[in-house]
């Protein structure tokens, strides 16, 4: 099968299962995993910030950070469609009480910061206090620019913010920026990072920043179930992801530039959007069971209406491209 419904469905490599089978553990909950601790000194020093903390996904990794930087009764200033306020549950209200304060988001992916400081509360007991700005690169595969996440850092220096960037896919921005990943991670407190989407390892996130920050939100990750036991297990995983699959995202990119120029060559298929490595197409026409008759001949995508959202990883190669465009233009008549 030729999986294109996202970046989250790619397999471990061959190499990546040895790895995790020469793994050394202990428990981790006492500190004791030395894959772990290697894993997180790792990122932390990649990403140039003094500590990390190993957690099982993006969302339980954002949730920890919220609840380090802000108390019960705060806010915090996020993207009207950002993933930590689209499409994690309601945590950091629900679980943090902590309330989201939505900003418009840019075509760019980049939050509005005027609208952002207009919606900074002022000290007073009628309204929740701001404490955080969060913003997320990439966005629907769009790479923020290193301009805007330091006008960013600016408005939280000014005002006296936390500054946290959800960076699931940071990796691909840095390298569609052709710049270190710390480079992008400088100007936020902290960075939650995916392991588990475009580098392909089975399960993880890492969030790093200051050390008191770290610990804060450690505490956390133990009070909502993520603290874990021989889980050195799957951060070699993580670890060799890290190690060998930041780079290799050019090729997603340049696969994605691929499958959009394939698209956009079939009739009836409009693509709106190329970004890193994801493609956003849209029908011209009904497409009935398009989505179960490219399942049955081994294309797997997912169709909201006419619209699609395609993406390329470390499972898709170029032959899969040219044959996902093919199936696509059979089904279609292009």
């Amino acid at each position: 099968m030729i999986d294109l419904r996202s970046d989250t469905v790619s397999r471990p490599t061959d190499a990546m299962r040895k790895a995790m089978s020469a793994a050394e553990v202990g428990d981790d909950v006492f500190g004791d995993d030395p894959t772990v601790r290697d894993l997180e000194h790792h990122v932390a020093e990649l990403l140039g910030k003094e500590a990390a903390v190993f957690v099982s996904s993006g969302t339980q990794s954002n949730l920890c950070a919220l609840m380090a930087h802000c108390q019960r009764g705060d806010e915090y200033l996020v993207g009207d469609h950002a993933h930590t306020y689209m499409y994690e549950g309601g945590g950091a209200a629900v679980l943090g009480s902590i309330q989201p304060q939505t900003i418009p988001m840019l075509d760019s992916g980049m939050l509005d910061l005027e609208a952002a400081r207009s919606a900074i509360k002022p000290h007073d007991s009628h309204f929740a206090r701001t404490r955080l700005l969060c913003l997320e690169n990439t966005t629907d595969g769009k790479v923020v620019g290193l301009g805007d996440l330091e006008a960013g850092r600016d408005l939280v220096d000014e005002h006296n913010l936390g500054y946290h960037l959800d960076g699931a896919r940071l990796w691909n921005a840095a390298v569609a920026l052709a710049v270190n990943p710390a480079e992008v991670a400088a100007p936020f407190d902290t960075v939650s990072v995916c392991l588990s989407k475009g580098l392909g390892a089975p399960i993880g996130s890492v969030l790093v920043g200051p050390g008191e920050l770290i610990s804060e939100a450690r505490k956390w990750r133990k009070m909502l179930g993520g603290a874990m036991r021989q889980v050195g297990l799957i951060a070699a995983a993580g670890k060799h992801a890290v190690e060998n699959h930041i780079e290799r995202l050019a090729e997603d990119h340049h696969n994605a530039e691929r499958l959009a120029e394939g698209l956009e060559a079939i009739d009836n298929i409009e693509v709106e959007a190329q970004n890193t490595n994801m493609v956003f197409v849209r029908a011209s026409r009904d497409i009935g069971d398009l989505e179960d008759r490219l399942r049955n001949q081994g294309l797997l995508t997912r169709w909201a209406g006419p619209s699609s959202r395609m993406v390329v990883h470390l499972d898709v190669t170029t032959n899969d491209v040219d044959r996902a465009v093919s199936l696509i233009a059979e089904e279609l008549g292009g």
